[in-house]
């Protein structure tokens, strides 16, 4: 898909503020008059392409509702487990969780970084690329994030818990939402968790959130003032229902479905159930290919995520490394935004298909592509994690994390692993009626 050329808005914007300084400056007349004119034609702008009509039969094949994506998907097998092995699941779950917050540490402080950037970024500093450990050191290590916490406590020598990011708030948030809800909870749950537990967000969160807040239904709020309905947004929260939905790829794509659905459509949405599903699966298969192969049939076979994810799987088989998977990405997704769920996608399965059942090199090599790399390695952490087990995670990447996470949810603060474990343990018993 050929994106449109997008002309330079940002460079005429900072023309048009300079010049509107000057003549003001120079005593002119009439500069707000075309400050204003040019403010509302941009605001016409948006509203012709908010207007303009899709695709009919490309929408035919990417539904909104359940049931229409339920009667476009593969056969698969729903259920992988038909007996209940606690001690398994314990193993599975906690190598999945500690990888997945490995991965997002890891990537954290490089988000978006350019592949060139974080070499030049090692070398200055004396570490690995790609990194086999923590950042040594960071730049602007006082910045705050998530009004918490300062970017030196994502450093392996300052690290002393997981610290906050909205990859691991959003799987802790997962968990609250089932405890409060139950497993069969819908969309309208997930908006009353938000506007309760999340006092921020980004992008297409940020909007529904704030619809949330005006008090529009929580199955509309995807769809106002949303140009970011199939971004990653989504797909960063799928992890806790594939936790309290092991094995169960069906029932882990249903809750990720009632959950993408308050701020995501199309591949938004199938972004969050093809990982749930795929992450599902990893607790009951060998091999990161297997999961993602069951990861797609729980989405319609025919839409654009599936046909990526079917594409990086095929080309994957030759892809050596972290700048091989960032090229071809770049080829076939020029022009895409770096946070959207599909292009994204093909990075986190390049990861696993390029590390195995090798945790460090997974989320290494996923992080070493770049874009929006804290969630892709988060992701591909937790599929491998799962898979490997605890006892596949090399002690380095959790022993600073002191059996802690912090979170920016409202009333909540910091969280214990343990308990988060034996949490997600309860809830999953319960899918499993136990």
């Amino acid at each position: 898909m050929t994106y449109p050329k997008v002309p330079n808005y940002h460079h005429v914007a900072d023309v048009i503020r300079d010049y509107s300084s000057l003549k003001h400056e120079l005593g002119s007349q009439g500069v707000q008059d075309i400050l204003d004119h040019v403010y509302e034609e941009m605001q016409n702008a948006v509203k012709k392409l908010d207007n303009l009509a899709i695709d009919k039969a490309l929408s035919n094949q990417e539904p909104n509702d359940l049931q229409h994506i339920r009667n476009l998907r593969p056969s698969g097998p729903r259920k992988l487990w038909t007996t209940w092995d606690e001690e398994k699941y314990k193993d599975k779950l906690e190598g999945a969780f500690l990888a997945r917050m490995a991965g997002c540490t890891l990537g954290a402080p490089v988000e978006f970084w350019s592949i060139q950037e974080m070499k030049n970024w090692a070398t200055y500093i004396g570490d690995t690329f790609p990194p086999v450990d923590y950042w040594s050191k960071i730049k602007q290590p006082y910045e705050l994030r998530y009004s918490k916490g300062d970017f030196i406590y994502y450093t392996r020598d300052e690290m002393h818990k997981v610290p906050v990011d909205d990859d691991i708030t959003y799987t802790i948030l997962s968990l609250m939402i089932v405890e409060n809800y139950g497993a069969d909870f819908t969309t309208e749950d997930v908006g009353k968790a938000w506007l309760k537990h999340l006092p921020l967000a980004c992008t297409a969160e940020e909007i529904a959130l704030n619809n949330l807040k005006q008090n529009m239904q929580a199955n509309n709020c995807a769809e106002y003032d949303n140009p970011y309905s199939q971004w990653i947004g989504a797909d960063i929260r799928s992890d806790g229902f594939a936790y309290m939905a092991p094995a169960y790829p069906q029932k882990a794509a249903q809750m990720a479905y009632y959950d993408a659905y308050l701020s995501h459509r199309r591949n938004g949405i199938y972004g969050e159930m093809f990982f749930a599903a795929a992450q599902s699966a990893a607790f009951a298969v060998d091999d990161a290919v297997e999961a993602l192969k069951i990861g797609l049939t729980e989405i319609p076979a025919q839409c654009k995520l599936a046909e990526d994810v079917t594409w990086a799987m095929e080309i994957g088989k030759t892809i050596a490394n972290y700048q091989e998977a960032r090229d071809a990405v770049d080829q076939r997704f020029e022009g895409m935004s770096h946070a959207h769920t599909n292009n994204n996608a093909c990075l986190t399965i390049f990861g696993l298909m390029i590390g195995g059942h090798d945790v460090t090199k997974v989320i290494s090599e996923t992080v070493a592509m770049g874009m929006d790399n804290d969630c892709t390695a988060a992701t591909a952490g937790s599929i491998v994690g799962a898979i490997v087990g605890k006892k596949g995670v090399s002690e380095h990447w959790y022993k600073n994390f002191n059996n802690t996470v912090d979170t920016y949810l409202t009333h909540i603060g910091e969280v214990n692993i343990d308990d988060m474990l034996m949490r997600f343990t309860k809830q999953a018993k319960t899918v499993y009626k136990v």
